[in-house]
């Protein structure tokens, strides 16, 4: 029988920036003046760090949003109206650079696979390896995890470019995707340095 002795929490990742893509969870709307401000701007002042630096470095960056069906979505049933589709709340938020090149993967549900084109996009794009900022951590960042995880990717997720304010805390969330999804948690700056080439993960 399993016991929590059992699980060492982590799995040896090696990861290879040739393969390694940045997907950026539900990071919308201006993070700046708004009530959700303390919890929120830091984290995409730093997500946007880490997309300027895999833009420089050519490696992909996918952006998973909302786009909710008004009337529609069983999610808006529990949390109500939120990133509906074509809103200024559903667009990548200012504070992060979105070039052309980019990816933008619309989703309906709290997983950036459920019933999207993820999982072909990422075969297409040859990627084994996701780093994951965003928000909820304990949401919509832990449910794509799950799925990275089930579908075999290698996951890392920046625990300061993700946040936490709907459900837990952040610090239950990062300790479950680590201890349940393999994830290796890292900072920002040990992200950008691995993006840069300039450390291993």
């Amino acid at each position: 029988m399993l016991d929590g002795s059992s699980n060492k929490g982590s799995i040896d990742l090696t990861a290879d920036r040739a393969t390694t893509a940045l997907l950026v969870i539900d990071e919308l709307g201006d993070a700046a003046g708004g009530p959700l401000e303390e919890v929120l701007l830091e984290p995409t002042l730093r997500t946007a760090r880490l997309v300027e630096a895999a833009h420089e470095a050519g490696m992909p960056v996918i952006f998973a949003n909302d786009a909710h069906i008004p009337g529609l979505d069983r999610e808006l049933l529990l949390w109500g109206d939120h990133g509906i589709a074509g809103s200024p709340e559903a667009q990548v938020s200012p504070q992060i650079p979105v070039l052309p090149s980019d990816h933008i993967v619309q989703k309906r549900r709290y997983s950036a696979f459920f019933q999207t084109g993820l999982r072909l996009l990422l075969t297409e794009l040859g990627v084994d390896t996701l780093i994951l900022t965003g928000f909820d951590t304990n949401i919509c960042v832990q449910h794509t995890a799950a799925d990275a995880y089930f579908n075999n990717f290698n996951i890392v997720v920046v625990t300061d470019a993700t946040g936490t304010f709907l459900v837990g805390t952040q610090a239950e969330g990062l300790a479950y995707m680590q201890r349940c999804y393999a994830a290796k948690l890292v900072t920002t700056d040990e992200a950008c340095a691995f993006i840069e080439g300039a450390e291993a993960l």
